[in-house]
């Protein structure tokens, strides 16, 4: 079955978002502009530490160790963002992304306790295996984690499209005859929420 990012970014392309992206701060960090790395955790601190709650199953500790540990790359690694190769928010969500794999890789917290392996079973991956889970398994737990997020951000319908089409394995014609809608509705929903998606995985660092 292909991942549903790997879907996403297959099956569409994204035209006409509109919404436009708040200037980067990140070049004035890079070059000691004042005042340049304290809004930058203003604009991205909160965001971060709800990822590490939700990761971690609302451990604070966890999350503020997150939060410490992603502005310190960023404050080092500042002059690495590309604006041609991505926005900032891509950009700082992928750098939370592997501070979080790092922080599960330095034993932060204990086998037993696996907020993430639920994540994993909630996405129909089947029984956990602490024992069995690599380094490499932690990240894929963490890239489902985000496109369970981007599904749920979607509108009711434009979430009912992609669940029949991925995960029911249908095809716009019977996703079309099991809701008793016309095929074009199917396809401009199909089209809508894979916009929609790919944008916001996009945005948390999923899809470049």
């Amino acid at each position: 079955m292909t991942h549903p990012v790997a879907w996403a970014a297959a099956s569409t392309t994204v035209i006409g978002v509109t919404s436009i992206p708040e200037p980067p701060l990140l070049p004035s960090v890079a070059a000691g502009v004042d005042g340049a790395t304290a809004e930058l955790w203003e604009r991205y601190a909160d965001r971060v530490r709800n990822l590490g709650l939700r990761l971690s199953g609302w451990d604070p500790r966890f999350a503020d160790d997150l939060v410490q540990e992603t502005f310190a790359k960023l404050w080092k690694g500042a002059d690495r963002f590309d604006e041609a190769k991505g926005t900032e928010a891509t950009f700082v969500f992928t750098v939370a992304r592997r501070a979080a794999v790092d922080q599960w890789r330095r034993g932060r917290r204990h086998a037993g306790d696996q907020p993430l392996d639920e994540v994993e079973a909630g996405l129909g991956r089947g029984e956990p295996r602490p024992a069995e889970r690599g380094n490499d398994q932690v990240d894929v737990v963490l890239t489902g984690w985000v496109v369970s997020e981007a599904l749920a951000s979607l509108n009711p319908v434009q979430r009912q499209v992609i669940e029949l089409a991925y995960y029911g394995q249908l095809t716009q014609s019977e996703i079309a005859e099991r809701l008793s809608i016309p095929l074009g509705t199917v396809k401009t929903r199909t089209f809508a929420a894979l916009r929609a998606l790919r944008a916001v995985l996009a945005d948390k660092g999923v899809v470049a």
